[in-house]
């Protein structure tokens, strides 16, 4: 589980909790569930107009993965390169298809399957990376939907604080009522605002992140299949892998990888 976006969520609540305690006000001041209808339905409905219906039912399984580490196995995929760059040099590309179908890495399968059919390397890389740009434009349609919830969500408060300054003036009778009736219309403001900058657009931007991080990943196989494909030396090929590597895994593995 990713702990920071759970402080995230847990933070951000103390300190809005904390705000509200300690200029005198009280948590039912600022709780209202006709503005929470408001704000987080309306906003999470208009999605419906700009997206598929199963893109927006499946939005929180995306928004799931924030709460989760992603393991792209950069160390494995540096390790299985190399592994078998060694193999394709003592034994040939052929022998590269026994075991094949055990890589866990599919996207690594499939460019290595391409090299033991004999394809040139330029077609090798344009097709993995043409897979990889694809791969890449699906996850940027899914956070484009989260970005594009966070951009609602304040115009939908505005829109539940006119509603309801529109109820309070056709009241105006009664004084007393003018203040709170003025909080409670102010609250769905809040809620837009906080919806869009503490919630939906961290979460875009960590998976944004994790997308990123995706790709290099993706780059670093394709680097190492054309290697392979080369008869590039596998100490060689092991350098290049390596620059992909975060200083810390890179010392973990980089004594084994780069063993005469």
């Amino acid at each position: 589980m990713d702990i920071a976006t759970i402080i995230c969520i847990i933070g951000g609540a103390a300190m809005v909790v904390l705000s509200v305690l300690t200029s005198g006000g009280t948590m039912g001041g600022i709780i209202d569930l006709p503005s929470i209808a408001m704000t987080v339905g309306g906003s999470y409905f208009c999605l419906f107009g700009l997206a598929p219906l199963n893109r927006c039912i499946g939005l929180f399984g995306i928004i799931g993965r924030c709460f989760r580490i992603p393991d792209f196995g950069e160390k494995q995929i540096v390790q299985n390169m190399v592994a078998l760059s060694e193999k394709a040099r003592r034994e040939g590309i052929l022998a590269l298809e026994d075991g094949l179908d055990d890589l866990s890495d599919s996207f690594m399968r499939s460019g290595l399957r391409l090299v033991v059919d004999g394809t040139d390397g330029a077609v090798i890389r344009a097709i993995m990376e043409n897979e990889m740009n694809q791969i890449e434009a699906r996850h940027l349609e899914w956070i484009n939907i989260i970005v594009q919830w966070a951009g609602f969500a304040p115009g939908f408060g505005m829109m539940g604080t006119v509603l309801g300054l529109i109820g309070m003036l056709r009241n105006m009778e009664d004084k007393s009522a003018i203040g709170p009736n003025m909080a409670v219309a102010l609250v769905t403001t809040l809620y837009g605002a906080m919806m869009a900058n503490w919630l939906l657009g961290p979460w875009a931007q960590k998976l944004t992140w994790h997308n990123s991080m995706e790709m290099k990943t993706k780059e670093m196989v394709i680097e190492g299949v054309l290697a392979i494909q080369a008869g590039e030396n596998p100490r060689i090929m092991a350098q290049k892998l390596l620059t992909y590597l975060d200083p810390v895994t890179r010392k973990a593995i980089e004594a084994d990888v780069l063993k005469d």
